[in-house]
């Protein structure tokens, strides 16, 4: 059985986002994996959360990694895995020893595509001891079949399938804590796939305690801010 994967024991993998990669997903929407994909990397900045970025061959059609990326993780992806060519990024030894590096066994992993650029480093992750959960909506394939026999080899090896809201909830644990309160900015957005919603936004804000917006508490003041300001990366 998998145990509870928690910012302090995990390590977040994002393989081949990249701008031409990524026009290959045809199973689930690409911005619905652009959406996801970044929200991923705003919780693990949130929970400060060790991030491994990798790509292949960003100077052909591949193209770069998807520029928000930057502007998120600047540090991760300064340092990111440029492969010339490996398909099992598990197999390209600057990226194991960054893995390595982190000093995680718990592995949350998203890749595009799913059946070429995931499959194969989250099994040989699982081989070799570690815990995998590959989340699906953030990853994405040309075809159905190849996505569900993907799918179907990770599970067989022990690779846990997920979603984006579920990994991020079992990661906050407490909705309550200043970090929950971050990520609920994280996780709404989620369920719209246009603009912001802004009584969802007002809700939530009509909602809070009043020591909240009195100013009682200032890490949750600044967690309540940054609720709003997550919605940005979430527009169309």
């Amino acid at each position: 059985m998998i145990g509870t994967f928690s910012s302090s024991n995990t390590a977040l993998i994002l393989i081949d986002h990249q701008l031409g990669t990524m026009r290959l997903i045809k199973n689930i929407p690409l911005e619905v994996v652009k959406r996801n994909t970044l929200a991923l990397a705003k919780t693990a900045k949130i929970l400060n959360i060790p991030v491994i970025l990798t790509s292949s061959q960003e100077q052909n059609v591949q193209g770069a990694l998807l520029p928000e990326l930057e502007q998120i993780l600047p540090d991760a992806f300064a340092a990111r895995v440029r492969r010339a060519g490996i398909v099992n990024a598990w197999n390209d030894q600057h990226f194991k020893r960054a893995v390595e590096a982190t000093g995680r066994r718990n592995l949350i992993m998203a890749g595009v595509t799913t059946d070429v650029c995931l499959v194969y480093p989250a099994i040989s992750a699982c081989r070799e001891g570690y815990q995998v959960q590959a989340v699906l909506d953030a990853s994405g394939s040309p075809y159905e079949l190849s996505e569900d026999m993907s799918r179907r080899r990770m599970e067989r090896e022990g690779v846990v399938l997920t979603a984006t809201n579920t990994l991020m909830a079992e990661l906050a644990q407490d909705w309550s804590r200043p970090e929950g309160y971050a990520e609920v900015g994280l996780r709404t957005p989620v369920i719209s796939t246009t603009k912001p919603n802004l009584t969802l936004q007002r809700s939530f804000a009509i909602a809070q305690p009043a020591e909240l917006c009195d100013g009682a508490d200032a890490s949750r003041r600044s967690t309540l801010s940054l609720f709003f300001t997550q919605f940005s990366l979430f527009g169309p």
